[in-house]
């Protein structure tokens, strides 16, 4: 005789096997990727010598680098600005120790040496700082030209431009992307923003940058007008 399974029973037997199935079919849980961390590339002290070509000005008109015949940059702090451009020139051998990195033809330097002198950048003491050095109100300032130089800082990242008129365009490092296409030697280029005009040279903060006039793109989140006055200066 057949027997007939209970409808209860039935129904308990039916949901076990639907787990037992599901759980055959399962598949390990893996765990998550570990994120992946870039490192950025390392520091090597090193020396450069060569011959200076031009100083390097920040929008606040002080020298905070220096470009040699050979095209290494040599970054160093605007507060040695007065110091170095009184006796350096243009045409003058120098040597440079500090930190770069391989990949970036940028020094950042500790010391300067060049005709006998010495310059260290010499942190100050605890509790002091240097006076701030005299600055010259920042004025509105546009420019259009072609661009001789890509200018890095010691991280590896274009902060700005070197036109071959002697102009030195700077932005924000984060805006180079923006950019891109300006990033090479020989792009036309055009800028509206603030900076200064002095004995040593140009310097403009980018309010806009584009290949043109008609192709300007912010790089201060503002308007390139800027407020009834100067900006604030870069530090």
């Amino acid at each position: 005789m057949k027997k007939t399974l209970h409808p209860q029973a039935r129904a308990a037997a039916l949901g076990a096997a639907l787990l037992a199935s599901a759980a055959a079919q399962a598949q390990p849980t893996m765990p998550p990727a570990p994120a992946v961390v870039v490192q950025p590339a390392p520091m090597d002290q090193a020396t450069v010598s060569g011959t200076v070509q031009r100083w390097l000005v920040n929008p606040n008109g002080e020298a905070d680098g220096l470009l040699l015949q050979d095209g290494t940059q040599i970054a160093f702090p605007p507060h040695l600005s007065a110091t170095l451009t009184s006796w350096l020139r243009p045409g003058d051998s120098v040597q440079a120790t500090g930190w770069n990195r391989k990949d970036i033809g940028v020094l950042r330097a500790t010391t300067l040496q060049s005709q006998g002198r010495v310059v260290q950048d010499t942190p100050p003491a605890p509790g002091q700082r240097p006076l701030p050095a005299a600055r010259e109100a920042l004025t509105a300032l546009q420019a259009d030209g072609r661009v001789a130089h890509v200018l890095f800082n010691s991280r590896g990242d274009a902060h700005g431009l070197l036109l071959e008129d002697g102009t030195v365009v700077r932005f924000p490092p984060h805006m180079g992307s923006a950019v891109m296409p300006l990033l090479k030697p020989g792009a036309a280029v055009s800028v509206r923003g603030w900076g200064t005009r002095n004995a040593l040279g140009t310097g403009i903060e980018a309010a806009q940058l584009g290949a043109n006039p008609n192709s300007l793109q912010d790089m201060l989140g503002g308007p390139a007008a800027g407020p009834a006055g100067a900006p604030p200066r870069r530090p």
